[in-house]
């Protein structure tokens, strides 16, 4: 039912959102030094991930157990991350400038918002068990995890939270790229959450498949199942040739939501693998800016890596289709890691 509703209000609501965004002029600023054949999308809507943002709190408000402090800490950072995005975007819109928000500042407030939320997570007030463990796929957790301290643990946990959000930022560079990893991850997280927290009839999944038991995980299905609706609905207008961007205020925002639900899932490690498109994307930007430093030269024609496969003459729905099928694929790889330990 929250997927239900957040796809219903997102179908129903874009067209109208997109129609405001027109008149309003919010569109989108094409770097200059991108890919030539984006000048064309110079002027599209952009902020669209507002409305996924109200559909994802709406849909957890109406159907979320809204006893449960994980799915408030979820809600906070999601929306607390789409506030730095809004104003990264509108600050590009404002000045015409494609930059926006200087980056120390944007990592700052992500930092801030993301720290709050994990002392939080510590204090109690998730309603998860506080966990240090670390597990990892292929290993049965009972006898292969890593406790660490909670000096260390914390500034990783952090790590995993703001990495995950930027790199599903860098990842949102060409239409439905992003949003169909979103969905994918979103709908694993599900499974995962439902798999750690659920007890059926004396029946403890986790035990059975021998991965972490978070006590009252479960209930996180709901707030993935969200935002599962509310990608699906986006992508309808987001898919090519895009109708609408979703700016940094969705990007940034799902990309916290799914870095917390890693956390929260006890699934820090298994998330490398699962979001194995969003990390390539990262990492072809830190080695290019790292290998023209050093060397003066480039690893890739450009980064993030999508544009490198652009440049090489691959059509922009083949790198976009391409890169899901991966995201499919790793998704298989990391669901494949609950029975095989």
């Amino acid at each position: 039912m929250a997927a239900l509703t957040a796809v219903l209000i997102t179908l129903v609501l874009y067209p109208p959102l997109i129609r405001r965004l027109q008149v309003f002029k919010f569109g989108q600023e094409v770097r200059k030094d991108g890919p030539e054949a984006h000048l064309a999308k110079q002027g599209t809507p952009t902020m669209g991930g507002i409305l996924i943002l109200l559909a994802v709190a709406f849909a957890c408000l109406l159907w979320c157990d809204l006893s449960s402090g994980a799915t408030w800490l979820l809600l906070y950072v999601t929306l607390g991350y789409g506030v730095i995005g809004f104003y990264d975007d509108y600050k590009k819109i404002k000045f015409r400038d494609a930059a926006g928000l200087a980056g120390r500042w944007k990592l700052f407030w992500q930092f801030t918002i993301g720290g709050t939320a994990l002392w939080a997570y510590m204090s109690g007030w998730a309603g998860l068990p506080f966990s240090t463990e670390i597990t990892f796929p292929f290993l049965a957790a009972d006898e292969y995890s890593l406790t660490l301290p909670v000096w260390l643990y914390l500034p990783f946990a952090l790590m995993v939270l703001v990495g995950t959000s930027n790199a599903v930022n860098l990842t949102d560079g060409l239409d439905g790229l992003a949003i169909g990893p979103v969905i994918i991850s979103a709908f694993t997280f599900m499974i995962l959450a439902y798999a750690a927290g659920t007890t059926l009839n004396d029946f403890n999944i986790a035990k059975y498949l021998r991965i972490a038991s978070v006590e009252g995980a479960s209930e996180m299905t709901i707030f993935c199942a969200a935002i599962i609706g509310g990608g699906i609905g986006f992508l309808w207008y987001n898919a090519y040739p895009a109708l609408v961007f979703m700016g940094d205020v969705g990007a940034l925002a799902l990309g916290g939501a799914l870095g917390l639900l890693a956390i929260f899932t006890k699934n820090e490690i298994l998330s490398a693998i699962l979001h194995g498109v969003f990390l390539a994307e990262a990492i072809s930007v830190i080695l290019q800016v790292a290998s023209f430093k050093m060397t003066g030269n480039r690893i890739f024609k450009m980064a993030p890596v999508h544009h490198h496969f652009e440049l090489k003459g691959w059509p922009e729905p083949r790198v976009i289709v391409r890169f899901w099928i991966v995201s499919v694929m790793l998704a298989l790889l990391a669901l494949v890691s609950l029975k095989l330990r």
